[in-house]
Order: C-alpha cells, then sequence, then structure tokens
C-alpha cells in the first residue's frame, strides 16, 4: 500500500472528523464518563463515527483499532491497523482551551509507520510518515518540520491536565526553567517542529495517544521511546502502553529518572 495515498486519506478524515468536533465545541457540550472514569462527549462519538467509517471504507482489508469503538480482535492476525483517537484531550475540549487534537495512525508489523495529527481550533496539521519526513500545514502553508538542535537550558512540555508527582521531582531534579503547558498529542507537535525539546508522560496511556505522535516524532528527527527504554509496540490484544513515554529532540538531552 502506498503510503501517501494512506496519509492523504488520514488527512482528509482528520479534517472532516474537526469540522464535526468544532461544531460541537460552539455549543453546549455534554459529558458522559466511561468505565476508566474518563470523559467522552458525543463530539468524541461523532469523531470517531467519521473516521472509522471513512478507513473502513477506503481501505477495507485493514482493520481499525479506535478508541470510541468496540475491538474486534481479529485485528491481531493483520500485520497493518490503524490506530484512531478521534478526539484526544477529551478534558481540554470540555474546558474549552483549544489544546486538542485528532490523532489517526497506521501501524505495521507492531511499529507506526504513518501519522496524521489535527488541531481543529488552531487549523493546524502535522504528518508523517516512515522515510517520508515530518510535515506541518500551518496557515494553509505546507512544510517540513524538524527537532531543534538546542542541548543545553531545554524546554520541557507539560500536560495541562495530567498530573504527576514523578514529573515534578525530574522537574526539580534536573533544573529545569523552561517549562511549556500544552494539551493532548499537541505536545508532540511542538517538539516535532522544534519548540520544545523535551515530554515526560507518566502513567497511563494508550496505543491511540502516541502512534501518530511517535512516527512524526521520529520523522522530525527525534527520540521516543518507553520509561523502561523499550520502544513501543502497536496493535496489541491489550492496547494500554506498558509504561510511560518521554520524547526528546536529542537523546543527550535525556533528563535523570
Amino acid at each position: 500500500m502506498e503510503l501517501k495515498k494512506l496519509l492523504d486519506v488520514m488527512k482528509r478524515l482528520a479534517l472532516i472528523a474537526g469540522e464535526e468536533i468544532l461544531k460541537q465545541y460552539n455549543q453546549e457540550i455534554q459529558v458522559e464518563y466511561k468505565e476508566d472514569h474518563s470523559p467522552v462527549t458525543t463530539a468524541d462519538k461523532a469523531a470517531n463515527e467519521i473516521i472509522v467509517t471513512g478507513l473502513k471504507s477506503a481501505f477495507p482489508g485493514i482493520p481499525v483499532l479506535a478508541e470510541e469503538s468496540a475491538d474486534d480482535l481479529s485485528r491481531l492476525g493483520q500485520r497493518t491497523c490503524f490506530i484512531v483517537d478521534p478526539l484526544d484531550g477529551t478534558r481540554e475540549f470540555i474546558k474549552k482551551n483549544g489544546e486538542f487534537t485528532v490523532n489517526i495512525a497506521l501501524a505495521e508489523d507492531g511499529k507506526p509507520e504513518a501519522g496524521v495529527i489535527y488541531v481543529p481550533v488552531l487549523g493546524e496539521m502535522y504528518f508523517a510518515a516512515r522515510n517520508m519526513g515530518a510535515y506541518s500545514v500551518i496557515r494553509g502553508l505546507e512544510e517540513p518540520i524538524s527537532v531543534s538542535g538546542r542541548v543545553s537550558d531545554i524546554r520541557l512540555a507539560k500536560s495541562r491536565s495530567h498530573y504527576a508527582p514523578e514529573l515534578g521531582a525530574l522537574i526539580e531534579k534536573n533544573h529545569i526553567t523552561h517549562i511549556i503547558i500544552a494539551g493532548s498529542a499537541y505536545k508532540g507537535c511542538l517538539l516535532a517542529r522544534g519548540d520544545v525539546e523535551a515530554y515526560y508522560r507518566f502513567g497511563r496511556t494508550m496505543e491511540w495517544d502516541t502512534a501518530a505522535m511517535e512516527i512524526l516524532v521520529n520523522e522530525a528527527g527525534g527520540f521516543f521511546s518507553g520509561m523502561d527504554g523499550k520502544a513501543f509496540c502497536y496493535n496489541k490484544e491489550n492496547p494500554e502502553n506498558p509504561t510511560g513515554f518521554f520524547v526528546l529532540n536529542k537523546k543527550e538531552n535525556a533528563l535523570k529518572l
């Protein structure tokens, strides 16, 4: 399957899903809570339906693992699988601070091969594919992006909604003074385009939180790893990531845990 064709469909569906999310963003938001106490809205569900239906129509032979869909474990017998978070940063969506994204990735043999991250409120698109580089589309201008070359006095991206005492200790131990607060996978986009040098995330995440970010960061010249130094595997039976993760512009900027 040609990656460019895949990316074109993924980008188009991310845009359509983003339009639907923005419609609901400008109305009163109805919030429900899932079994794990995480919030879900009608926007999450509507965007999920748009993306999953579109992917299955365009690529009927490739299964889809999506946050708001019932899991079809027949995907485990396939080499490739789409991995979808239709609205990453639901808490930011509910707070109406604009820091949420649409994440669509393609994994092959357990590794991300292509990814799209769309930021509906900002109208920014980020995408990448294996050995094709990473790109942004901002104000209609498409251009290649790459991580920064900074190796001292680094800037760290910090989640707006997820607090972890381990992160506070990490910041203090490594004397980090430049902290950029942002929501969702947008933090990975900031690193890929050179605006921050490090992002550490402790605690629970799922494959759909990280797959698109990982390929974007890697193709922008950065480094993505599980907190234990091991690579993540995608399209697993249990889609929870085994550890927290960290993202760096350069390996030498790894912080002392």
